[in-house]
């Protein structure tokens, strides 16, 4: 395991907070809760039938996580809850009931009842389905309009890029072609993240092939309509764009493209301007550079919900429960 994910577990035993793991009945699921429970990395919320998790995995020791069967107590407490928040939406009771008995719906609503600090879902859902519920229920962080992704790069430590080794590239999952205010939020989101999550002192830079007004362009204006943004959200973060990727990294040919700038040649959080460049570039980094990838990790919610890979393992699993831990963190 590298420094960073060994720090995020440390930070998050310290923090101590609840997580809902909304698909409990699933073996990598039931693995990854004794080892989080053992290791005292966050309180869990396991949801399935104790009686199947338990012939799925007889050797665990589920002693001290609390597992809730969503079919067998009283859901309407949840149910009330999601229908006043839908009703508005032509929701009824009768479907805010059935949603409610759903572990992905009950867990949402586990948070947004303040009963879970978030949620992690994904190892057999498609991310829609984790992510629907969220958005109607959690919703998004004060000031952010758009939820969104980015994954932390890990670079050899002895680069001269990042915050020793450490980077953030969003958006590279979620957003296909985000807006100027849309990057923005990603922007802000990404640079939370990087705090919370990486541990570093954000020093942000928004992509683009052009450098301070080398090239025209309305993809270049929506760039630099996105700074506007930023910097009036947010005047303390250090942000800078928009930015060709040589100039926000490189020391000399920043001082020739962007002298005075604070960001440039210096930026450890990168802002993709769309999805296909975001998605191109951390996978060439990780494929050329040999630099580990982790995530996407969803970013923007009001309280922090992942989705998993369906293809995770369990040690995915207590990496993504205390990095989620650290997000809960984010604006409190």
């Amino acid at each position: 395991m590298n420094d960073l994910l060994k720090s995020v577990r440390q930070k998050a035993k310290s923090l101590q907070k609840t997580i809902v793991l909304a698909e409990g009945e699933e073996p990598r699921i039931i693995t990854a809760a004794v080892k989080i429970q053992a290791e005292g990395i966050a309180k869990l919320i396991l949801l399935g039938d104790p009686e199947t998790i338990a012939a799925k995995c007889p050797d665990a020791d589920l002693s001290g996580i609390k597992i809730i069967d969503v079919n067998k107590i009283d859901i309407q407490p949840y149910a009330e809850l999601l229908y006043e928040l839908r009703k508005a939406k032509g929701m009824d009771m009768e479907t805010a009931r059935k949603l409610a008995h759903d572990p992905l719906y009950f867990g949402v609503l586990s948070v947004k009842r303040g009963e879970a600090d978030g949620m992690v879902a994904g190892s057999i859902r498609a991310t829609g389905d984790v992510l629907r519920p969220a958005l109607q229920i959690i919703k998004t962080a004060p000031g952010i309009k758009t939820v969104s992704s980015c994954f932390i790069m890990l670079l050899n430590k002895n680069t001269e890029y990042g915050e020793n080794g450490v980077m953030v590239f969003g958006d590279c999952a979620v957003n296909p072609n985000p807006d100027s205010a849309q990057l923005a939020d990603i922007a802000i989101a990404s640079a939370d993240t990087a705090a919370a999550i990486a541990g570093i002192t954000p020093k942000v830079a928004l992509l683009s092939f052009s450098t301070k007004g080398s090239a025209k362009s309305e993809l270049v204006d929506k760039v630099t309509a996105a700074l506007d943004i930023v910097k009036k959200a947010r005047p303390n973060l250090q942000i800078d764009g928009e930015l060709q990727a040589d100039a926000a990294l490189v020391p000399t040919v920043a001082d020739l493209k962007a002298p005075g700038s604070t960001v440039a040649g210096k930026a450890n959080v990168l802002i993709f301007p769309d999805l296909q460049a975001g998605n191109i570039g951390y996978k060439l980094v990780q494929r050329l550079a040999g630099a580990e990838a982790i995530g996407p990790i969803c970013q923007g919610f009001n309280s922090p919900v992942n989705d998993l890979s369906r293809g995770c393992s369990s040690e995915d699993v207590v990496n993504v429960v205390a990095m989620t831990a650290l997000q809960s963190t984010i604006g409190k």
